[in-house]
């Protein structure tokens, strides 16, 4: 498999939108994804092969030294062969070069071991307030 690793990319909203659906279930309605990156993120990094969007991670940040990695996203057909942890490193090197100092991630228990192991995190406290 040839993976390539894209910053920023131009985005298409309904190949985001679907591998998004796919990863986390639900309607793979299109959203506006370009419009929102641009507006909020820090960067972005896709995995494609070929010109198929196979994975994804949003890069946010606070504007100084605090990034944190969202929607971080392998299509199904692509999971277990490492893309993922390729995401969050690259999404990690993006964030060491707009002079970030730490990387977050929040993640539900059955993805400890990817974020603990896999991309290298260490386990933090956290709080969380739902909001709705």
């Amino acid at each position: 498999m040839n993976l390539d690793l894209r910053r920023s990319f131009d985005v298409d909203n309904e190949a985001l939108s679907a591998l998004h659906a796919s990863t986390f279930g639900g309607v793979s309605e299109p959203r506006d994804w370009r419009s929102q990156l641009q507006r909020h993120s820090l960067g972005w990094v896709g995995a494609f092969v070929g010109e198929q969007l196979v994975g994804f991670v949003n890069l946010a940040w606070d504007g100084g030294a605090h990034a944190f990695v969202l929607d971080t996203a392998v299509a199904p057909s692509h999971q277990r062969r490492g893309i993922g942890s390729r995401l969050v490193h690259e999404a990690a090197d993006l964030a060491a070069d707009a002079g970030c100092e730490w990387l977050h991630a929040d993640y539900e228990p059955h993805l400890a071991h990817f974020y603990l192991k896999a991309c290298g995190m260490r386990r933090t406290e956290a709080g969380l307030l739902e909001l709705k």
